[in-house]
Formats: C-alpha cells, structure tokens, sequence
C-alpha cells in the first residue's frame, strides 16, 4: 500500500520526501504509521525500477531537497494497481480507503465501478468476528457487553458502505 500511495501522491504533482511522508501519514497514519526506514526505500525501489524521477531542488532556508515526480512508467504502473487491486486490497478496510483515495486517476468510470463492485460482493458475503459452531454470531447473541458493541458497530459501519457503494456504481454505470 506504501508503493500505491506514494504513486498516487505524486500523480496529483510533485512533492519533497518530507511533504510525501506528512501526506502518506495524514491518510493512513492513526492507523499503519509510515516511518523512514519504509518509505525511503520504496521510494528508491520506485525510482530504480524507472518509476520516479528525483531531482535536487534548493531548500528555501534549508539544505537541498529531494523532489520525486511520477514518470510515465509509474502513471502506467499506479493505473495498473488501481484497475486490478489486489484481493486484500478489497478486502481491508485501510487498504480499500488506499485505493479509494486514489481511484478517480483511472480515467474509465466502467473501471472505477468494477472496483466498487469488487468491494461491495466482498461486504455482501456474510461474515462476523465471532463464530459459534461454525456459524457467525450476530450482535443480538453475543453475551459480552463489548462484543455485542464490536457487532453492532461493525454492522452500521456495513450497511453505510453498501449504500454508499451501490449508490457510487449507480452514478458511474450511467450513461453520460
């Protein structure tokens, strides 16, 4: 997901590494923090397999700064990731919220829905955190107070997606 945000930031112009990292950390920071010793290697990974270029730029009072740009390889690449997400990319919610952020670079809305639509048979397969015998266990079952809190929540958490799903691919499937 590292490799798909920094892609994604920079399809939107130019940034400094620290402006990256601030950016990567305010999407998905209170959750899966960034530090250097991550991102700086992606970063060289990326710009090695010709996907970045780096340049030099003189700091305003500070030393020189490296500014990375997208090349044509990694625009390629980035709508590459985001036509073809991979499965738990779908199914993790900080995952998916990657790709969401970044979706509307993929110039087909057809594309766009099919993701959408990945997402929404993934939260239409019932599911829970708990299992009794096999089968899920609903919040109105669950015996333990902070159980039935996890159930309940994640269940309105759900149904707001689904609608807001089906509601989005509504609005990309229609004829322009």
């Amino acid at each position: 997901m590292l490799e798909l945000s920094i892609l994604g930031f920079l399809a939107e112009g130019p940034l400094h590494g620290y402006d990256l990292k601030a950016r990567i950390t305010a999407l998905t920071g209170h959750v899966r923090p960034v530090s250097d010793g991550a991102l700086y290697p992606a970063i060289t990974r990326l710009v090695t397999a010709g996907k970045l270029d780096q340049h030099t730029q003189d700091g305003a009072s500070a030393a020189p700064r490296r500014v990375l740009t997208l090349t044509d390889q990694g625009h390629a690449d980035l709508l590459q990731r985001l036509r073809h997400p991979r499965q738990a990319e779908i199914t993790d919610q900080v995952r998916f919220n990657t790709v969401l952020a970044f979706l509307r670079h993929l110039p087909d809305r057809r594309e766009q829905a099919a993701v959408l639509q990945r997402r929404l048979d993934f939260l239409q397969t019932p599911a829970s955190f708990f299992y009794d015998e096999g089968r899920p266990v609903r919040a109105e079952e669950a015996e333990d107070l902070f159980r039935q809190g996890m159930l309940r929540v994640a269940r309105a958490t759900g149904e707001a997606e689904r609608a807001w799903l089906r509601e989005a691919i509504g609005v990309l499937t229609q004829p322009s």
